[in-house]
């Protein structure tokens, strides 16, 4: 009885296992079976061995750790619109053009191409030198020489130009300007003197340009080309220039043209327009066009006017070439107009500081000043005291005795201390007295201040002797009275 108790019956532990494996199996397939390293029986795991259990692994929730916010990107979405600052900046790196055109270059460019003898309004984009790009629309772009237009030019200016020919290389239109309206002549009856054409330059010789016009054959002399001297007659192959028909002999079927002519034409119009809108006193910006020895030649826009060499700087100036150069913007001050001439007289000096207007501060009457002589006249010499500002020592103001020459006295370059004796800032005048500096006994250039002057050489004995033997005097009597004089 005690040994069935404490030990199960053996047809009772077999029974169990069989019982139980249904039950297992379903469970098996409820849950699935770990794979893998943790899955095989390794060690002590091996059959007989007491099971050990796997630690169940945790499933990802897509939560992380870090207690700190995650940031995130949002997700571009194409169907939303973008700010209104992106917007822009698309808008502005797109310009005209559209998305289909920026993805297929190719398509853009045929459907964008210009056809030669095109008249075209362009905008200046920008400048270099002597080539002027336009654009002319989409992604075309033209260059022009400056030298073709009546005007200087601006960036930002608009300009009608006739499309010449395609350069593939710098992928740039050969344009050219086209100002005046011309008249299409397609026969010699057609054409008269006096009359505004079209002519494409097709060669040139030693005379000047070949060219045609329509169909019938034309010459421009090389004196006619340009208002200066053209030196390159070949640079203009291929161009059209708007001409005036200087002369058109039909039996000779000679016709000369002038283009020349339209360029001065032009410059007339801009110069009677320009005239109407200066007035004296104005402050207006240009380029200096040529370099005289009397003075310079400033463009301001359209008309020339003088910058006499006086009214370069307030310094002396000697040659017009050491202050400005040709090409070189400078401001100016319209000082007069003479709408009759139409000469404009111009002012660069007068924008500047005038030192006349501060002179009397800086070198007061009475003062002892030192300067260099700059020039020697026969009435006397002019000391510069400082940049800008000379003033005059009269021949009688040279030196106590009486100056014959003023040479003998000073010259050119030389540094003298002399003293101011007026100063008139109106008239830009001063006067100065070198005589009068060395009467109140101020330091010579080569002197220190604080020197005491040398003692005087003693005489020698022969001539205190000398001295002594003097005659003369008014107590004596002159021998006048023997013969009725009374001296």
């Amino acid at each position: 009885m005690t040994d069935s108790a404490s030990h199960p019956a053996p047809q009772e532990t077999t029974a169990t296992p069989a019982a139980a494996a249904p039950a297992a199996t379903e469970a098996q397939a409820a849950k699935p079976v770990a794979r893998g390293p943790l899955s095989r029986s390794i060690g002590s795991q091996r059959s007989g061995s007491k099971p050990v259990r796997a630690k169940p692994q945790r499933e990802f929730s897509g939560e992380s750790r870090d207690p700190r916010p995650v940031k995130t990107t949002p997700v571009p979405n194409t169907r939303e619109k973008l700010a209104p600052e992106d917007e822009l900046e698309l808008a502005a790196a797109m310009g005209e053009q559209s998305l289909d055109e920026m993805l297929d270059p190719t398509a853009s460019a045929i459907a964008a191409e210009i056809e030669p003898d095109t008249k075209i309004q362009g905008t200046i984009l920008s400048i270099h030198g002597d080539d002027v790009f336009v654009d002319l629309g989409g992604r075309n772009q033209g260059v022009v020489s400056a030298r073709q237009l009546v005007k200087d030019p601006e960036v930002g200016d608009t300009l009608q130009v006739i499309v010449q020919r395609y350069n593939a290389e710098d992928e740039l239109y050969q344009v050219s300007p086209s100002l005046h309206t011309a008249t299409v002549v397609e026969d010699w009856s057609q054409v008269s003197e006096g009359m505004v054409v079209e002519a494409r330059v097709t060669g040139h010789n030693k005379g000047g340009l070949e060219c045609q016009v329509n169909q019938l054959r034309g010459f421009i002399p090389a004196s006619q080309i340009a208002p200066y001297r053209v030196e390159n007659l070949e640079q203009y192959v291929g161009q059209h220039l708007t001409c005036v028909v200087h002369e058109a002999n039909v039996e000779r079927r000679n016709l000369v043209l002038s283009a020349r002519a339209i360029i001065e034409r032009q410059r007339e119009e801009a110069k009677s327009q320009a005239l109407s809108e200066l007035q004296e006193g104005q402050v207006r910006e240009g380029t200096v066009r040529s370099v005289q020895d009397f003075g310079a030649f400033v463009d301001i826009g359209g008309v020339d006017g003088l910058v006499h060499v006086s009214q370069l700087s307030w310094q002396r100036v000697n040659n017009p070439a050491d202050v400005v150069s040709v090409g070189q913007r400078v401001k100016v001050l319209i000082k007069k107009i003479d709408t009759a001439s139409g000469k404009i007289g111009l002012s660069m000096r007068d924008l500047l500081d005038n030192p006349w207007h501060t002179l009397a501060e800086r070198k007061p009457v009475t003062s002892v000043i030192r300067g260099k002589v700059t020039r020697l006249m026969d009435f006397g010499a002019f000391v510069e005291v400082e940049p800008g500002v000379e003033g005059l020592v009269h021949v009688s103001e040279l030196s106590v005795g009486r100056v014959f020459r003023v040479r003998d006295v000073v010259e050119v370059g030389q540094e003298v201390e002399a003293k101011v004796l007026s100063i008139d800032p109106e008239a830009q005048r001063m006067s100065l007295s070198i005589k009068a500096a060395a009467m109140l006994g101020a330091p010579l250039e080569d002197e220190k201040p604080g020197e005491e002057a040398p003692p005087p050489t003693p005489l020698t004995p022969a001539q205190i002797a000398a001295q002594k033997n003097l005659k003369g005097g008014i107590a004596k009597q002159s021998g006048g009275e023997k013969f009725g004089l009374k001296w």
